[in-house]
């Protein structure tokens, strides 16, 4: 029989039943204790009747039951809660697929009728006509765009006129027939999915759409993208020049917008525009925009030097409440950015509207979902940061390297005469407010403030080559291309230590950690802390000390098509301080051909190969690097240092030298990573034009018959340059190491390579004992003797490590010694069995 406790005096009375009834004091003691600790051990709930009496007559038992009770509880609220706001989700989604299936019934309704005019007209051929109305010309649903208005003046009744016809040609756009739209590539609708986007297909300009689902209010939402500095990265102003009201309650707002080049090649862009912001009478919340132009009249602003005058076509944001909180917004970007006004080249990235809806469009929607996570989620993520402090990080090294490509007269900017070669270009700032907070070297005790800012940059075409795939491959082998001791040196301008010039004995590195700040900051965006080890040598004595780099890295997905990737880095100080001064440095990638076929970012880099191919081709395949690919993409890069002015032609110099440094390393990697130099089969060929290689592979397989009586590779008569396709396609990770004091990795086949993670030149930099746990570096220990004496070992199963630090399990491993053809050792190879990631 169950029996009820009751409770008198706020005292919880236990009787001989199971169950317990609470006095409102003792929950909310429970509550207290459960917010700190939600599981509390046996020890803790004993402890927690010690310290609050009023508890005193609980039994430890019942407390462990509310305690469980509470956390089931809390799982079933979370879950309800969660399911609620799917459901909402999907409502609205449905919704809005609703809507984008009319509004595609009434396009097709609108081609279908402009068909039957073409046909009439084909038809009539005997009697031809001038007329280039709807109803004889097929215009695509585009004829009424091109229509001429008189030109009005600039009071407000004339500026309500032109607010009134781009309300109703934004409107048009965004839920009309007014551009034909196609779904983006890549960008599939669907309830995870953030968003329903389409591009124009046969309109002027370029033009993006976007409908989604956001976790805020209209009000908040219109807020958030009137901002547009604030999360578009490329937004280097927005200046309000006049503010007018409107009868309706509305605004009008003259504003003069500057937008940042991308690269080098091009000149940047600015926009004068009319916004109008109203109320429909729907209660939707609408921000339109349109430039304002001769024809239309009202205020004009003079060209500004040195951008080049591009044209906004009526765009902007329908933002509707929805049912349970929340907002649907619908957003229209469509401009015309003046291709005419770059190189040939580049004007691809100016007449793509898959650039501009990943740029623009994609952008204010990840940055409205980066907004509502960090509402809902305000814990500290990194370091003690806030989410929103993260993002103002991201946001700093985004927009320092984009000022220092841009390099503009009125932040300070100076342009350096050239050596004569025109690849680098050296630019430097000596503003006060360009230096202020930073730490450079003291002379006689006091700082020294007579102090610069130095800009190298450049701008190359790459061939064939995935911009996610190369970025990816900087961000992760650091020392393929950076100088150790330009790291120090810029290390030291933001600590307080001394400061010496690159190229004495400043430091060398023992290696390098990523610190987790942020794991994603918005879309496909990292930022980290890289910290590098370091050993400097200043004047007679040896300093260790920890080097910082604040890392941003974006645009790794293969899959995002027109997605520009970038790592940009500044190195920070130890404190890491929100104040602290930030000289970005780093690549941009921007892909051209839009829409290229993209390799798997699966697919192992064989980087040896392509190095040794070098500029002749691949012979194995007899194409050419320069004639096999279709992929184009323009790479940016920028170099910031700090110096003393006495010192300026020193680091011009080196500077100059750096940056040409890493264009070269830029290139090698460019080429090794090349689709282009992989063979027809579906797999990757090894190095075959290389006798080593192929000696080696020769080496392995008769030592390995030589100490285990069996053959590694099935028996054949074939050459050796057969031999190592095989032994490299073999399904078993086979990879060969030094006999070193430290063994390091120097050879590995595809399944190898794909084990550790890695690539043939970066597997150079991998040491035996990186891969191994304590475990099975113990045992290699006690095993390595009997390989070099007997030969050979058999390993059981176990786990090892790949360079990227995942576990990596393995049935057995085999570990023999490799001769060479006079009987000497020459390295170790190891064969992994049945191995796969964990």
């Amino acid at each position: 029989m169950m029996v009820v406790a009751s409770c008198k005096e706020g005292k919880g009375v236990l009787d001989n039943g199971k169950y317990v009834r609470y006095t409102p004091e003792q929950v909310e003691a429970l509550e207290r204790f459960y917010d700190e600790c939600p599981k509390p051990s046996s020890i803790r709930r004993q402890q927690l009747i010690r310290d609050c009496p009023i508890l005193s007559n609980i039994e430890p038992k019942q407390i462990k039951v509310w305690f469980q009770n509470r956390r089931c509880r809390e799982k079933q609220r979370k879950e309800a809660s969660r399911l609620q706001a799917v459901n909402r989700k999907l409502t609205a989604m449905n919704k809005l697929l609703m809507e984008e299936n009319d509004r595609l019934q009434k396009q097709v309704s609108q081609l279908v009728y402009e068909n039957g005019c073409f046909r009439q007209q084909t038809l009539n051929t005997a009697l031809p006509t001038t007329d280039t109305s709807c109803e004889s010309v097929v215009t695509s649903g585009q004829h009424h765009l091109a229509t001429q208005r008189p030109p009005r003046d600039a009071s407000p009744a004339g500026l309500m006129s032109i607010a009134e016809e781009t309300l109703a040609e934004f409107l048009s756009k965004a839920t009309g027939t007014a551009v034909e739209w196609v779904q983006m590539p890549g960008m599939k609708p669907g309830p995870d999915s953030i968003g329903i986007i389409a591009i124009s297909h046969g309109c002027p300009g370029v033009a993006a759409r976007a409908c989604s689902l956001v976790g805020l209010e209209p009000t908040r939402v219109a807020e958030i993208l009137k901002d547009r500095p604030s999360w578009f990265r490329d937004c280097r102003s927005v200046d309000v020049i006049n503010v007018l009201p409107t009868t309706n309650g509305g605004t009008i707002e003259l504003l003069y917008m500057q937008l940042y080049a991308p690269t080098t090649l091009a000149p940047a862009r600015d926009f004068w525009l009319l916004r109008y912001t109203s109320i429909l009478d729907d209660g939707s919340l609408v921000v339109c925009e349109r430039s304002l132009s001769n024809t239309q009249g009202g205020p004009s602003m003079p060209l500004v030097q040195p951008f080049s005058r591009a044209e906004m076509l009526p765009s902007g944001y329908l933002i509707r409440p929805c049912d349970g909180g929340g907002s649907i917004i619908h957003i229209v970007d469509h401009m015309d950015l003046e291709p005419l006004s770059v190189p040939e080249v580049l004007r691809p990235l100016y007449e793509s509207s898959t650039v501009l809806a990943q740029k623009t469009t994609l952008a204010a929607l990840r940055h409205l979902r980066q907004i509502t996570h960090e509402v809902t989620n305000s814990n500290n993520t990194g370091w003690g940061r806030q989410p929103v402090a993260l993002r103002a990080l991201s946001q700093r090294l985004s927009r320092g390297f984009n000022e220092a490509l841009n390099g503009f007269t009125d932040e300070g900017w100076s342009l350096m005469g050239n050596d004569g070669i025109d690849d680098v270009t050296i630019l430097v700032n000596s503003t006060p407010n360009k230096m202020l907070g930073v730490n450079l070297a003291f002379a006689n005790g006091f700082p020294s403030v007579n102090t610069s800012v130095m800009c190298a940059k450049a701008s190359m075409l790459l061939q064939n080559v995935p911009p996610a795939m190369l970025t990816r491959f900087l961000r992760e082998h650091r020392s393929e291309w950076a100088d150790c001791n330009i790291d120090a040196y810029s290390a030291a301008v933001v600590q307080s230590i001394p400061c010496t010039l690159p190229g004495s004995r400043i430091g060398s590195f023992g290696g390098q950690v990523v610190l987790p700040l942020a794991h994603t900051v918005e879309h496909e965006e990292f930022l980290e802390v890289l910290k590098l080890e370091n050993i400097s040598h200043f004047q007679d004595s040896i300093v260790s000390r920890d080097l910082f780099l604040l890392q941003l890295c974006s645009g790794v997905d293969e899959n995002a098509v027109g997605t520009c990737s970038e790592l940009i880095f500044a190195p920070i100080d130890a404190s890491f301080a929100d104040e602290s001064p930030l000289l970005p440095s780093g690549f941009r990638i921007i892909p051209i051909d839009i829409g290229a076929d993209a390799s798997s970012p699966n697919r192992t880099l064989d980087l040896a190969s392509a190095l040794e191919i070098g500029s002749t081709g691949n012979r194995l395949s007899g194409d050419c690097s320069g004639n096999s690919g279709n992929m184009r993409s323009v790479m940016t890069i920028a170099f910031q240092f700090a110096f003393e002015n006495h010192l300026q032609e020193n680091v011009t110099s080196m500077a100059r030298q750096y940056v040409r440094s890493i264009i070269s390393s830029v290139q090698r990697l460019a080429l090794a990573l090349s689709p282009s130099h992989l063979s027809s089969y579906a797999g990757l060929y090894p190095p075959s034009g290389s006798p080593e290689a192929i000696t080696l592979a020769r080496w392995i397989c008769c030592s390995y018959r030589g100490h285990l009586g069996e053959e590694l590779l099935k028996p054949s008569n074939e050459s050796g340059e057969s031999i190592l396709k095989t032994l490299w396609h073999h399904s078993d990770a086979i990879m060969c190491c030094s006999l070193k004091m430290l063994p390091v990795f120097t050879f590995a086949n595809q399944a190898g390579l794909d084990m550790l993670e890695t690539t043939l030149v970066a597997l150079q930099d991998i040491t035996l004992e990186k891969i191994f746990d304590d475990n099975g570096k113990k045992t290699l220990c006690n095993e390595f003797p009997q390989i070099l004496q007997q030969g050979f070992t058999c390993l059981h199963g176990g786990v090892c490590l790949s360079s990227m630090g995942r576990p990596v399990s393995y049935e057995r491993a085999v570990a023999w010694k490799v001769s060479n053809e006079d009987n000497n050792a020459h390295c170790i190879c190891f064969m992994f069995v049945n191995w796969s990631f964990m």
